[in-house]
Parts: structure tokens; C-alpha cells; sequence
């Protein structure tokens, strides 16, 4: 075969296989996946894209579903004019239950597209798999999110009222957040009894089985806070003592052997109790003993061996990065490190400062906190109301994958939530690969299966939400 015929030959399968794709989608998936490729390969990184010409987007679309000006407001502001988001209203037909709100971010992580194998900025299906920036996160929820908007507009009035939230600015540390901005300033437009948001999900295993099901209960907050050393500096030839970058890597390295005590709350609990029985051997021993004995120490060694359970039980600070110094021949005359905390709920950015500085013990070395400070973190409760029906439904559409009640380790816009008072879970149903489909770095990826299952999960789920007394 020529090598010409052979290229046409290929290029003819791969027409027909988008083709087999496209007719395998009942309608109201193809109106979906239209929807989710427009949001995805509409650029919303902070340094060339716009979250505000995305929010666009999607009013537009929920306009042609029936949704008034009156049912949308498109908000930004005039210093962060590419950062703004949407927020849209369907009414309910129980002026007396309160709202449900639909969180999610509609901005990205950079990608450099001379570092990936595909364009990050297309949305590309290939063998079973969505490719793009934010095919997953946070787009497949947010583009989930809105399809569910558009759905329940055609259908029969449900009792709550249903709100949908999608900003920008919760990828960036600097960035407009437009979570942390309604919950402030435009409390009223978005207040309901809970929230749903990202964080939970499901987990395949490396068969691409459905292994379990998450529901995340609270999380932890993030914080910064810069170790700080001045001295007066000089000629290296003449070296002196003492030495801003020694006491700095000093402090460093204490912090370095910093174990805070556990802190389990009662979705840690919960969480360690319910998977004790879905790992046999010493870690689920270890699961059951931290449950009965929080201070057990064989026990937190034993789960401290896997980070994301070291994470679980406990606060925890890391150094992330360090500068110091101004010249090769120069005694330093200032050196910085930056110590990224993840704060357990319940306590405090200040009590964290308080634990870091005793640690250091060295009154040159001074801390102090990197803005924003953000919120001091909580869990909302392990409502029956909202556990399970999601567990139920689970049960029905994933038979015999376990659901559990998690804590994240890491940190959502729903702090801002919370700390307004609207307690925010993240939702199970979307389930990622064990190495979470490559989230924030090279040729980001979902399973196609899971966006159309969990889009129907999540739809499902937020009916009976609704429709609930």
C-alpha cells in the first residue's frame, strides 16, 4: 500500500469512528457535549483567557432553555474584567424550602501547549478518554452543572429552588475569586441550605473498575506563611556568623521534622471507620485502632506510610519554596522560605503560627502570614439529608461500589461557603483514575464513560434533592 492511500485509509477510520461516537450519543448527550466542548476549549487561564466570555457563553445557552435576564446575573468587576462568572435562578414551587446551590470554577491551570501531546485548549476523544485543560477539572462539573440547569428547566416545577454558581479565580492564589466575592458581598443571590461542589467523585482502579465512591464532608484550609531571616550581610571574604541562609535551613529543617498530633473530626472518623473494612490487613487494623484511640501511635505510623491518610489525621506544614542572597560574593543579607500549611478544621491559622514558632525556637528567624488569609476551616455535617440520597442513588446506578464520607486534603472554593454559613459538600458520581487523570499537568484526561455516567448521576441526584421535603 502506498504511503499516501495508507494516511487516507487512516483518516477515513478515524472519520467513521468520530461518526460511530457521535450516533452512539442519545440527543440530549450530544446537546451535552456540545455545551462541555464549548466551555473547554474556551481558554480561562488567568494569563490569556477570559472565565467572563465563558459565563457569556453559558447564559447564552441558558437563555435559549427559557431562562430570563431576570433568572441570570453575569458579574465582574472592573479591575479583574476577564474573571467574572454566573449565577442563575430556577425557582421552585415551595416559596418555604430552602434553596440547593450548584458550585463550581470555570477557570484553568496554565498548559503550555509545547509541552503536551495534544492541544490543551481542544477538546479531543481518544480511546475512551476526554484530553484537554480542565477536561476534568473543573470543566466536566461545571459543564454538568449547567446541562443540569438547562434539563430541569423543562421539567415539571420542582419544590426547592435550584441555583447554579460558576466563577473564576480558584486556581490562582491572586486571582479575582468569585466564590469568596458572592459569599461576601451578593450572599442573598446565592443562599441555600447546603451546596454541592467539586472534591468528591469515584476512584477506578487500574482495570478501570469502579473501586469507591467519595463524598467530601469539609476540608482542610491552606495557608502560607514566609520564614524570614535579616542580617547585615558583608564581604564573603570575611565570613561571620551568624548566617541568614544557616539559620534559615536550620528553621527549615525542624519544621521539616514538625509532626502535628491527629485531629480526626467526625467525617475523618467516619471515613477511617467505614474503609477499615475495605482494607484488609495492617492498615485497616491501623484504621480501627485510630478510631478507637486517636493518640495511638502504631496506629498514625502505620497510616502515616500513605500521604494522603497522613494528610487526614492531622495539619500539616511543608516547605515549597526558598531566597536568599544577592550576590556570589556577598554574605546574604536576607533568606525567605515560603511553608505551605493544610489546616485541619477546627483550628486556626494563628495556633498553626503559634505551633511554627515554637518549633523554629529562634526569635531571629520571623513568621508571619502570606495573604489572603482565608477562613478558618469547618466541616458542615454528615446531614442524613444529603449523605443519602447520594448514597442510594449510588447504590442503584453503581451497584457494589461503597461510598464513603471524605475530608479533603486540599482546598476548594467552598470555604467560602461554609464560612457564610452555607454548609458545601463535594459530590460523589464522576469517577477519575487513581492518578486523578493528570489534574493541573500534562494532557489532562477523564474517562468519556464517566462525564455521560456521572452527568447522569448528578442529575438524578440533584432532582431528588429538590424534590425532597
Amino acid at each position: 500500500m502506498r504511503f499516501g492511500t495508507m494516511l487516507a485509509s487512516v483518516a477515513a477510520a478515524a472519520l467513521m469512528a468520530q461518526a460511530a461516537n457521535a450516533q452512539a450519543l442519545r440527543p440530549d448527550q450530544a446537546k451535552f457535549r456540545a455545551l462541555y466542548q464549548e466551555l473547554v476549549e474556551t481558554n480561562t487561564t488567568l494569563s490569556v483567557g477570559s472565565c467572563t466570555v465563558a459565563a457569556a457563553q453559558l447564559a447564552t445557552r441558558l437563555k435559549a432553555a427559557g431562562y430570563t435576564d431576570a433568572d441570570i446575573t453575569l458579574f465582574s468587576t472592573p479591575e479583574k474584567p476577564k474573571e467574572g462568572g454566573i449565577v442563575a435562578v430556577l425557582p421552585g414551587s415551595d416559596p418555604k424550602a430552602k434553596a440547593i446551590l450548584l458550585l463550581g470554577h470555570i477557570d484553568v491551570v496554565e498548559a503550555k501547549a509545547s509541552d503536551w501531546t495534544r492541544d490543551p485548549f481542544k477538546l479531543v476523544e481518544e480511546n475512551g478518554y476526554f484530553y484537554a485543560r480542565g477536561a476534568s477539572d473543573d470543566k466536566a462539573q461545571a459543564a454538568i452543572w449547567a446541562d443540569t440547569m438547562i434539563r430541569l428547566k423543562t421539567d415539571k416545577r420542582l419544590k426547592r429552588t435550584i441555583k447554579l454558581a460558576l466563577t473564576c479565580g480558584e486556581e490562582t492564589t491572586y486571582a479575582f475569586n468569585g466564590a469568596q466575592y458572592l459569599a461576601e458581598h451578593k450572599r442573598d443571590l446565592i443562599d441555600a441550605e447546603f451546596a454541592l461542589n467539586e472534591g468528591g467523585g469515584g476512584v477506578l482502579d487500574a482495570q478501570g473498575k469502579r473501586a469507591h465512591l467519595d463524598m467530601t464532608v469539609g476540608e482542610k484550609a491552606t495557608q502560607n506563611y514566609t520564614l524570614a531571616v535579616t542580617n547585615p550581610g558583608g564581604h564573603s571574604s570575611r565570613p561571620v556568623k551568624p548566617n541568614a541562609i544557616v539559620q534559615l535551613a536550620q528553621a527549615v529543617v525542624k519544621l521539616d521534622g514538625l509532626e502535628f498530633p491527629v485531629h480526626l473530626n467526625a467525617t475523618s472518623t467516619a471515613f477511617f471507620a467505614q474503609s477499615a473494612a475495605l482494607n484488609p490487613g495492617p492498615v485497616g487494623a491501623a484504621m480501627k485502632a485510630i478510631v478507637a484511640n486517636p493518640n495511638d501511635a502504631a496506629a498514625s505510623a502505620v497510616l502515616g506510610k500513605d500521604a494522603t491518610y497522613h494528610s487526614m489525621l492531622r495539619t500539616t506544614c511543608v516547605a515549597t519554596l526558598a531566597e536568599a542572597g544577592h550576590a556570589n560574593n556577598a554574605l546574604p543579607q536576607k533568606a525567605t522560605a515560603n511553608i505551605n500549611c493544610r489546616i485541619a478544621p477546627g483550628e486556626t491559622v494563628d495556633a498553626v503560627r503559634a505551633t511554627i514558632e515554637a518549633t523554629v525556637a529562634d526569635p531571629a528567624v520571623k513568621v508571619t502570614l502570606v495573604p489572603p488569609i482565608r477562613p478558618t476551616p469547618g466541616s458542615p455535617p454528615l446531614d442524613p439529608k444529603v449523605v443519602e440520597p447520594a448514597r442510594k442513588l449510588a447504590a442503584e446506578m453503581f451497584p457494589g461500589v461503597p461510598m464513603v464520607p471524605t475530608m479533603s486534603t486540599g482546598a476548594s472554593d467552598g470555604i467560602f461557603l461554609f464560612a457564610r454559613g452555607i454548609p458545601t459538600y463535594g459530590i460523589p458520581g464522576i469517577f477519575e483514575d487513581a492518578d486523578f487523570g493528570g489534574i493541573h499537568g500534562l494532557n489532562e484526561h477523564i474517562s468519556v464513560r464517566s462525564v455521560y455516567d456521572g452527568r447522569d448521576y448528578l442529575y438524578r441526584l440533584v432532582r431528588l434533592y429538590a424534590d425532597a421535603k
